[in-house]
């Protein structure tokens, strides 16, 4: 069984699988504040309404994750991503036919959130199950492109933004297609592994030496996922983590504008952090195969506190924005690698579809909170002290979490 599914399906295929599907996501979500400047010069909106389109669109994605993992743990996860990316391309592509803020948070937020978060969750979970010899890096690897997805939009929906010819609504239109062609391929070719199938030379550790005969442990189911209170740290350090990363990355580009940077250099900043938070996706699942998790994690935390007060005293140049923008793409992209690793490490792989898409509702729950609340403060103080102020913050109390919370006991048969 093991030589036919090598055969007709390398386990290569769920890596690019994640990495298109993941790109997608990363086009919907991460490049957003490029959108800020155009859409407050046309229709006169404020930071908070503008900002209210992406909070919504990171709810909606967000929350979607968890019923699109359910039905993906159940019926396989092909049907669902080839779904998604449909709905994903429409919403996106009627973006660019908005007049009113309605409109907008209509088919951005919700259509295309909702296409967006249906294909985001089954390509992370099937990934590893191919890879049960390294999970971390092939975790890494399928949501790679979440920060590839905003490296290449920041630049390009600049270009189109500020050409004269065209303008921020074939942003919408181009890319839109694009976005759904993307992720109805990856849905095509994406399959779970048949049951009880490894790769060639691999074998599961074996329990450790002791006293008396080995105990034979299995995974958590996902109710007893969810009724562990170490489940519930990991939920709340994840919202602290991307409510201050989104709050960040929603507002990057106004902030370097405000700063009286070009609209380029600003983008030039969001691209920046996209390409370290791509690269941080796939290098933090290496470090985590080779030194473990829980350490690496509250480094990272510690780091982007640090990130979030400096963008103060380095933000006002070009080298400066963008040397933050790098360090913060760095250790809000590895969250993304870390926090479904150690979701796994914790409960196993047999529920990691339901448990991780449960957990990375926390995600949508700050998505939304976050960039409308800097937007708010924003507006109110006249600065972005106070938003970033907050971030860290936050990110200073998922760096105790983090590092205060140890695996749970394995479950034994």
């Amino acid at each position: 069984m093991a030589e036919e599914v090598k055969a007709t399906q390398p386990r290569w295929i769920p890596l690019l699988c994640g990495l298109i599907s993941s790109t997608t996501c990363g086009m919907l979500l991460y490049a957003w504040s490029v959108f800020i400047k155009p859409l407050n010069t046309e229709f006169g909106w404020s930071r908070a309404e503008i900002a209210l389109a992406f909070a919504i669109c990171c709810l909606i994605f967000g929350l979607m994750t968890f019923p699109a993992g359910r039905i993906s743990d159940k019926y396989g996860p092909s049907r669902v991503v080839i779904a998604g990316g449909i709905i994903l391309g429409i919403g996106f592509v009627l973006s660019g036919f908005i007049q009113s803020k309605f409109q907008l948070y209509i088919t951005y937020g919700v259509i295309a959130g909702f296409g967006g978060g249906i294909i985001y969750l089954p390509p992370i979970a099937t990934a590893p199950k191919w890879w049960p010899d390294r999970r971390a890096l092939a975790t890494g690897f399928a949501v790679v492109g979440l920060g590839l997805g905003s490296f290449l939009m920041g630049p390009l929906a600049t270009y189109i933004i500020t050409d004269p010819t065209m303008g921020w609504r074939y942003v919408f239109w181009y890319c839109g297609v694009a976005m759904g062609i993307l992720a109805v391929g990856a849905g095509l070719m994406l399959k779970v592994p048949p049951a009880g199938w490894k790769p060639p030379g691999w074998n599961p550790p074996a329990p450790p030496a002791g006293a008396g005969a080995p105990k034979v442990v299995r995974d958590w189911t996902h109710e007893e996922s969810k009724s562990d209170s170490k489940f519930w740290l990991l939920y709340l350090a994840y919202f602290c983590g991307s409510f201050a990363g989104l709050m960040v990355i929603g507002h990057l580009a106004g902030f370097g504008r405000d700063a009286g940077l070009t609209a380029m250099a600003a983008a030039g900043a969001v691209s920046s952090l996209a390409f370290s938070n791509a690269a941080t996706r796939v290098l933090s699942g290496f470090f985590v195969d080779k030194i473990g998790i829980r350490v690496y994690f509250a480094v990272t935390f510690l780091l982007q506190t640090i990130a979030m007060v400096a963008i103060f005293q380095l933000g006002g140049s070009v080298a400066g924005l963008s040397l933050i923008a790098i360090l913060i793409g760095w250790n809000y992209g590895a969250m993304f690698t870390l926090f479904p690793a150690t979701c796994l490490q914790f409960y196993g792989p047999t529920a990691q579809g339901s448990n991780y898409g449960l957990l990375f509702t926390a995600w949508g729950l700050a998505g939304f909170a976050g960039p409308w609340v800097g937007g708010y403060l924003k507006d109110m103080t006249g600065t972005y002290y106070m938003p970033f102020l907050c971030a860290a913050v936050l990110c200073a109390i998922g760096c105790i979490i983090l590092f205060t919370t140890k695996p749970p006991e394995k479950k034994h048969i």
